[in-house]
């Protein structure tokens, strides 16, 4: 039984030579790119260790390393509306003072998760304090991710020595969720809630917990837009009515959200308030390797190793030929196309957006390795 499920989820299996040729090629290219370009955060390279000054890669126990500049403002913010302030004009004046610019609206966050923080108990005070009720959602998000996975790698037909090896996999990229240190950051809540839709999904029958989850990571960050409107787009291929209307009016309800977050910050914003720069950069490869490895557990191997890495788990995804691979491939190619275009090298941290299930896709890549090569020969 298992040998029929593996031989069903390999999408490779059927392809003429010429295909598997051009694609083993183009994956060998991409692979000796990536360990070559540089990883970045800011203006400095990673070293072979990983560990670069501010970043998430910082060697230092929490305790002890300095504060980042944005999850300090975040503390700020926590602190000050914990005590009874208005976010948005908390958010205005934190953000000059710390010479964060307030234009475009998008430069400061939804309030969702400072909110949510101050109702688990924070009081901004930073990573030097234990909040029990962030550390409480952050262990029970991840034992749900990993349960609603597991479930779903056993009715996907994935076998069992892969549905194990896949779970660890998992595991290791989950497991930053549990750094109280970045506990205000918000696209490490986003992702983690992305990675429990993902588990939680089932294309045509059962989609309204994922639903459910995925608005809250969208709440939390406008940068889970992709992922709402990629289900939405997958449930209409199907012709899934119903789940691709329910999907529609999410990404609509955000739109309105949005519109009311930018009006708020609007009414904030003086004539003296700077524009921000731009965020398109057009840094290509590096982009999204560094936005993934420096926002991921990778940011501790050499940067010529987990650059790889990140091609193979996309070409782990591609190769499983099943609902989830479909959609996790378009997803990261979609993702890693927006890194490659959009994003300045201090904003590597979106990557933990998409990160923390897209190293699952290294289980796949024997399957998908052998079987191109078996085609192209």
């Amino acid at each position: 039984m298992e040998h029929a499920a593996q031989f069903e989820g390999d999408r490779f299996s059927g392809w003429s030579r010429l295909p598997a040729r051009l694609l083993l090629a183009a994956v060998a290219v991409l692979l000796v790119a990536a360990a070559l370009v540089p990883i970045r955060a800011g203006k400095q390279e990673t070293a072979l260790a990983g560990f670069v000054e501010n970043t998430v890669g910082e060697a230092k126990p929490a305790a002890e390393r300095p504060r980042d500049d944005d999850l300090a403002l975040y503390d700020r913010v926590i602190a000050r509306i914990g005590k009874g302030e208005n976010y948005y004009a908390v958010a205005a004046e934190e953000h000059r003072k710390a010479s964060y610019p307030l234009r475009p609206g998008v430069a400061v966050r939804l309030p969702t998760l400072a909110y949510a923080s101050v109702w688990l108990g924070d009081k901004g005070r930073g990573a030097e304090a234990v909040v029990p009720g962030t550390l409480a959602a952050a262990i029970a998000l991840l034992a749900a991710t990993l349960w609603a996975w597991w479930r779903r790698l056993g009715d996907e037909g994935l076998p069992a020595r892969e549905r194990r090896f896949a779970m660890a996999l998992l595991f290791f990229g989950t497991s930053l969720g549990l750094n109280r240190y970045y506990f205000v950051l918000h696209e490490l809540w986003a992702g983690m809630l992305l990675a429990l839709a993902m588990g939680l999904h089932r294309p045509g029958r059962n989609w309204g917990a994922a639903l459910a989850v995925a608005a809250l990571a969208l709440a939390i960050r406008e940068h889970a837009l992709p992922f709402v409107l990629l289900m939405g787009a997958m449930a209409f291929w199907r012709r899934d009515w119903k789940e691709g209307a329910a999907w529609s009016a999410l990404a609509l309800a955000f739109f309105a959200y949005l519109a009311w977050h930018l009006g708020q910050v609007a009414q904030q914003v003086l004539p003296s308030d700077p524009v921000g720069p731009a965020w398109l950069e057009l840094r290509g490869l590096s982009g999204w390797l560094s936005n993934v490895v420096l926002s991921s557990n990778l940011r501790f191997l050499p940067h010529f190793i987990a650059g790889p890495l990140v091609v193979l788990m996309v070409l782990g995804w591609s190769g499983w030929k099943s609902p989830a691979g479909t959609f996790a491939t378009l997803l990261y190619l979609g993702y890693g196309l927006a890194f490659m275009i959009a994003g300045r090298p201090d904003n590597f941290y979106w990557g933990a957006v998409i990160a923390p299930a897209m190293l699952v896709g290294l289980a796949f890549v024997p399957m998908a390795v052998g079987s191109l090569v078996k085609a192209a020969r």
